[in-house]
């Protein structure tokens, strides 16, 4: 538990000061981040990010402000607002993700069986939030 803790530690300081130099607070980051997966009505974003509803409309207003994320309704509910990244909130993901130097030389020191065993690892203990 100490290693995974000091881990999320470095790994989060890591995206933090990442996605400062993009000037985002690590939790517009995170909101980017996990748009990349997909588009997100609003309170399932919430519940992803562990942030209450009224926090994360304050997080995507400043992000679609800056043209990073847009709003729409829902496919089948209108007063449900998706939220989707743009092509300049992938870019900006893409930035903070190469922007991560220690985490990159971290994993890049990995042999390529030692990156597939620690993603494998990492899937079978956090199993139960991402399955």
């Amino acid at each position: 538990m100490e290693l995974l803790s000091v881990s999320l530690g470095a790994y989060y300081g890591d995206f933090t000061a990442a996605a400062a130099a993009e000037g985002l607070t690590a939790s517009q980051g995170k909101t980017l981040s996990v748009l990349r997966r997909g588009p997100s009505a609003m309170r399932a974003l919430a519940t992803t990010l562990a942030c209450d509803a009224s926090n994360m409309t304050g997080i995507v207003d400043r992000l679609e402000k800056r043209g990073l994320v847009r709003r729409e309704p829902g496919p089948t509910d209108r007063r449900v607002k998706n939220v989707l990244l743009t092509a300049e909130g992938e870019r900006a993901v893409d930035a903070i993700r190469a922007g991560m130097h220690a985490t990159l030389a971290g994993i890049g020191a990995l042999p390529e069986d030692g990156r597939a065993a620690l993603a494998d690892l990492l899937e079978r203990v956090f199993a139960a939030r991402t399955g």
